[in-house]
């Protein structure tokens, strides 16, 4: 089969388009037929082994441990394993995998899959596992956000910022995004109340008025960010894609911020996802019934996927960015 492949940790140059075996399974695993694959801030960071807390987290301390790219997948299921109840061969199915994506044939945990949404795209469906999971558990489970609160969310045109403005509202908040002057739109056609343009005004333009601050953008200092929050308002921290060095990146918040939490009324979170099928089956949920739509900028075929990852590194990616298999 056909797969993007790299030997060593680096810029997309590294990558190739190889023929390589076709991926076994176990037991417990689903071979799927890819249809298209999502490209997240996941991959370069695997790509690059940047910031090096990334290889000590597992991936491969000289090289990547897994050699194919990508991890979030839509496809249909090619065959299962013996301990395989959920899934046949011929369903078409969502999620994440280990073997690599970005490749003809990808290995998943039946744990780590769900049914397509059956109203989008296998290309929007493949956009939505990490960056759509993320944002559900930063909007449900650590920012609690209930009916009529105030709720932020910066980054909100990116992947999981896009994600999570939708959530929030479909939680009944009213949603503020934070985005640059040519994305104010799509932030609002996404259901955003109010948005501000960090071009022309700071976070804190509206005062301390925000029970939960999501914060998928990862450079602004945690002062700054309490400063937008109510008293004992939540402050959720995802990712780490921009600021810091190499070896902690943007990640460096997330260590100091429950520390922070303990002598302040606010409550200060970092969020690391946690891939699961009962997440994604609420997910499929919510996009199937029109509360959440997956958006997608640019869709590359297997061929271009270094272009892909190139562009989304830019930082102007509108939501997310497919690859078609």
């Amino acid at each position: 089969m056909k797969a993007i492949v790299q030997d060593t940790y680096g810029s997309a140059d590294v990558l190739e388009l190889r023929d390589i075996d076709r991926p076994s399974i176990g037991d417990d695993e689903v071979l799927v037929q890819v249809r298209a694959a999502g490209v997240d801030p996941g991959v370069w960071h695997l790509m690059t082994g940047q910031p090096y807390l990334v290889r000590a987290m597992g991936f491969g301390l000289r090289k990547p441990k897994v050699a194919v790219r990508g991890r979030d997948v839509a496809g249909a299921v090619e065959a299962v394993g013996a301990r395989v109840t959920r899934f046949r061969p011929g369903d078409e199915v969502y999620g994440t995998c280990e073997s690599g994506s970005f490749a003809e044939y990808a290995v998943a945990q039946e744990k780590r899959l769900a049914s397509k949404p059956a109203n989008v795209s296998f290309e929007q469906a493949a956009v939505a596992p990490i960056s759509g999971v993320t944002a559900l558990q930063g909007v449900r489970d650590c920012g609690r956000v209930q009916p009529g609160q105030q709720v932020m969310v910066i980054g909100a045109a990116g992947g999981v910022g896009s994600f999570a403005v939708q959530i929030a509202k479909a939680f009944g908040a009213r949603v503020t995004g934070v985005c640059s002057t040519s994305k104010a739109d799509l932030v609002r056609s996404l259901g955003a109340d109010d948005v501000i343009d960090y071009t022309r005004d700071e976070i804190d333009c509206n005062g301390a008025r925000y029970d939960v601050v999501i914060d998928t953008a990862g450079n602004r200092p945690l002062s700054l960010l309490r400063r937008a929050m109510t008293p004992h308002g939540t402050l959720v921290l995802v990712g780490g894609e921009h600021g810091g060095g190499r070896v902690l990146g943007g990640f460096d918040r997330q260590l100091r911020a429950p520390l922070v939490s303990m002598f302040v009324r606010q409550r200060l979170r970092g969020l690391i996802a946690k891939e699961g099928a009962e997440d994604l089956i609420v997910l499929e949920e919510l996009i199937e019934s029109g509360k959440i739509t997956p958006v997608i900028d640019r869709t590359y075929p297997l061929t271009e996927a270094p272009q892909a990852i190139r562009y989304l590194e830019q930082g102007h990616a509108r939501g997310k960015v497919a690859i078609t298999v």
